[in-house]
């Protein structure tokens, strides 16, 4: 799917093609054009520099073609999905889900969302932060501090790891944060949950509607899932690089089917949603919820595939969730969807102070 740079986080993978000379003329009897693929490390008005194997490329505005955001280099054997490091799939998630406010501490990512959703307001620790560990975690502390927020850090591992086992989890265990309950990092291939798709019992009229635009009817069922300021949470649901919102109306056949309506009714409200963020390469699933009343009737897979469906034609080949590690339920769905278990990670935050 092409990008526009501009909405691409530094640190990306990327793939940018650009014309080798000014002008849609070939040079010669030579290609007109070529690709860059490596690490989007600076961007300007004027260039862009990607950094490849063979070393930075400096790539002018003017010239560029197209670009796209293409996932991290496998660093293990098996599927593609499970392949991608935990750092790596750490860094795939991060622009996945928005944040109002984000700083760099080295290679570290600090977020800040007015208290709105964990991932939203904690540290991304992924590399180096370009400190000693102490007084990086200072530098957090006082960063959330200035901010009225607790100061958190999301800390990743394999899944079942033990937060006081890594470097920086002893660190913050030592100065007296408490570590929260654990959360799956659960991947898959769009191509395997699409395919489920067509396996999906027929739900009766609950027809998928996906739209790149968040609207007050979206919003209205996501404030049931939980309690949010809704100008701050429109910010973080529209902070990703490109995200998709899909729902399910109680309208039409669906309503008429479960015998909430009579024929040429219309009611356009909600009853199931997700949201896609499309970033670094990948597909990342979030905000899946169904009106407590209409459980148990497939919307949620519903949505789900849809969404896999959607990501698929658009290129997209891989795709993650995150769901509580004691969410029995949702975590079955997910595995029957085709999703497996890659990674975990926790919360740790600080003490009021």
């Amino acid at each position: 799917m092409p990008t526009p740079l501009d909405a691409v986080h530094l640190g990306a993978r990327v793939v940018v093609r650009s014309r080798l000379a000014p002008g849609p003329e070939a040079p010669g009897d030579g290609p007109s054009m070529t690709d860059a693929v490596g690490t989007l490390v600076s961007r300007t008005a004027d260039e862009v520099v990607v950094a490849t194997r063979h070393g930075d490329v400096r790539i002018p505005v003017d010239r560029i073609v197209a670009a796209k955001e293409v996932p991290p280099r496998p660093s293990r054997r098996g599927a593609p999905h499970l392949a991608v490091s935990v750092a790596d799939l750490q860094r795939v998630m991060g622009p996945a889900w928005g944040a109002i406010e984000r700083e760099s501490l080295g290679d570290w990512e600090l977020r800040a969302s007015q208290g709105f959703t964990q991932r939203g307001n904690s540290v991304l620790p992924v590399g180096d932060p370009g400190l000693p560990l102490a007084e990086a975690v200072d530098r957090v502390e006082a960063w959330y501090a200035v901010r009225g927020l607790p100061a958190r850090v999301s800390l990743a591992g394999p899944t079942g790891f033990e937060p006081a086992d890594d470097p920086l989890g002893a660190e913050l265990l030592s100065r007296g944060w408490t570590s929260g309950d654990r959360t799956l990092n659960l991947t898959s291939s769009t191509e395997t949950v699409a395919a489920t798709a067509a396996a999906t019992p027929d739900t009766g009229g609950a027809e998928v509607r996906i739209s790149a635009d968040l609207d007050d009817a979206w919003l209205d069922a996501y404030s049931q899932s939980r309690p949010l300021d809704r100008d701050i949470a429109a910010q973080v649901l529209t902070g990703s690089p490109d995200q998709l919102f899909a729902a399910i109306g109680l309208g039409g056949g669906l309503a008429q089917r479960l015998g909430m309506s009579t024929p040429g009714s219309r009611d356009p409200r909600p009853v199931a949603i997700g949201r896609l963020a499309l970033a670094q390469g990948w597909a990342g699933l979030a905000a899946v919820w169904t009106d407590p009343a209409m459980r148990g009737r497939g919307l949620a897979t519903r949505v789900t595939t849809a969404l896999a469906v959607r990501a698929r034609a658009d290129g997209i080949r891989l795709v993650h969730l995150q769901v509580e590690a004691d969410n029995a339920t949702a975590i079955r769905l997910y595995e029957r969807l085709g999703f497996e278990r890659h990674s975990s990670y926790v919360y740790l935050t600080a003490p009021r102070r």
